[in-house]
């Protein structure tokens, strides 16, 4: 694996979506999040990571080292017995005696395979049941939950549908009727780390790692279409970059520059337009640089 990065950073991720549902709540029929009290959209970091996965997936396919642990349909177990085939282990429960080391070799080997792991960290199963340490890796990148910058309105819009699934049901009627929910517009904006720290301890992630993490934060949805999601995009990624490893300034006053504000605050916000973001880089804590990338 290459180096793993020196420096930490924070950053911020705006997007926004227009006549699309960025992310059901299956507790709520499958409306967009809300936050009940404040009206504010929700985007899980679950939601993002997805995306993140399902990028980097299509970009890196069959590119040694770029594979993604947490994938649609595959269970996590089959992933795990490659490192067990890998270090020929037959009894997971007793290799730690013949082997004080196997869980620094484990690790490391689902690190290097496995983009995901090295970048979000994982909760490996098969190594946890076994009472190995590398069952739970943490990552050195975290996201927190997308909020959008003013309270939404989703709507419920009717549709009809004319593909009947049974001879039965063409008989009895020729259409059907259904629903989606949209929210109009909404721009959210989801805060973000990146531990050099953990990357050097734990898992490895490089700076050839953290480009591609932000080229795919920039591209996620672009592979991501679908008539559910109405039109979705990264509009920009600010970043925060620390001298040190462990960090030159909290991260909440580096957040707190990142002012997002509707220009017309009598008018429901409609395109990005209607927005105006700016950060003050003015006085930046001494050691800390700020880029902008759209």
């Amino acid at each position: 694996m290459s180096e793993a990065i020196k420096n930490r950073y924070d950053f911020v991720i705006l997007f926004d979506v227009e006549n699309g549902n960025p992310n059901g709540d299956p507790d709520a029929g499958n409306m967009p999040r809300v936050d009940q009290e404040t009206g504010h959209g929700l985007v899980t970091d679950v939601c993002l990571k997805r995306k993140i996965r399902n990028y980097i997936e299509a970009i890196k396919e069959g590119v040694p080292g770029y594979r993604i642990y947490i994938k649609d349909d595959v269970p996590l177990a089959h992933h795990d017995q490659e490192a067990c085939a890998h270090f020929g282990i037959e009894d997971i429960k007793k290799i730690k005696k013949d082997n004080p080391e196997i869980d620094k070799k484990i690790r490391d080997f689902m690190c290097s395979n496995f983009f995901d792991i090295r970048t979000f960290g994982a909760v490996m199963t098969t190594f946890v049941q076994g009472a190995l340490n590398c069952g739970q890796v943490r990552g050195p990148v975290q996201l927190g939950f997308a909020r959008s910058i003013d309270p939404i309105l989703p709507q419920e819009i009717t549709i009809t549908r004319t593909a009947i699934t049974t001879v039965q049901a063409a008989q009895a009627q020729k259409t059907t009727m259904g629903r989606k929910f949209i929210v109009p517009y909404a721009l959210y904006k989801v805060e973000g780390y990146v531990s050099a720290n953990l990357a050097r301890k734990v898992t490895g992630f490089s700076e050839e790692d953290l480009e591609l993490l932000w080229r795919a934060i920039l591209s996620m949805f672009e592979l991501d279409h679908s008539a559910a999601r109405g039109n979705m995009a990264t509009r920009e990624l600010i970043v925060f970059r620390h001298e040190s490893e462990l960090g030159n300034a909290p991260a909440y006053r580096l957040f707190d520059r990142v002012h997002v504000s509707k220009k017309r605050k009598e008018t429901p916000a409609r395109s990005y337009q209607d927005y105006e973001v700016h950060v003050d880089t003015e006085n930046l804590p001494e050691g800390v640089s700020c880029m902008r990338m759209s």
